[in-house]
């Protein structure tokens, strides 16, 4: 497992934001059963970072709190029966597959969390889980992806013990 987290900016999380990180995405590939040694990039920014990868890749001209790039498209959500049929998923260095990359907003962390009621860690590892869903394939678009997203998640916060309190 290869997680590559690159800080864009000047934070103070009064946790250990590397190992949520780690934590949050092995619950995650666990916890979907996905079959694979995985790479995951995380990117943690500003709001004008996130606002200017959200205006030149989306077209949306403001920020926000995630971002994902999933690398693999699935025939249905957390589906990984045809990955291993496409080398080009697999970084021919490490043998892993290359799920994609998150980009995180602090200030829209911190505020969240705020707005929200609770913990900046909860909210931080939410979003992880949230942009891990995403790169395997799941998505929010109808009430009923998002009514499983939101199952999904609570589950991997809830295996890891990071509730809303």
């Amino acid at each position: 497992m290869t997680i590559l987290i690159e800080s864009e900016c000047e934070f103070d999380f009064d946790f250990d934001y590397e190992k949520v990180a780690k934590d949050v995405i092995n619950t995650a590939i666990d916890h979907l059963k996905f079959p694979f040694e995985a790479e995951i990039s995380i990117t943690i920014t500003d709001n004008d970072g996130i606002h200017a990868i959200n205006k030149e890749f989306r077209g949306i001209d403001a920020p926000t709190d995630v971002l994902s790039f999933p690398m693999i498209e699935y025939p249905a959500p957390g589906v990984f029966d045809e990955i291993e049929n496409d080398d080009d998923l697999f970084n021919p260095e490490t043998g892993e597959v290359i799920l994609g990359d998150i980009v995180l907003s602090v200030p829209r962390i911190l505020s969240q969390a705020e707005e929200y009621g609770h913990s900046v860690l909860r909210e931080y590892a939410f979003l992880i889980a949230h942009s891990m869903l995403h790169l395997f394939g799941f998505d929010h678009m109808t009430e009923a992806e998002a009514t499983v997203m939101e199952e999904k998640q609570r589950e991997i916060l809830d295996i890891l013990k990071i509730s809303r309190d």
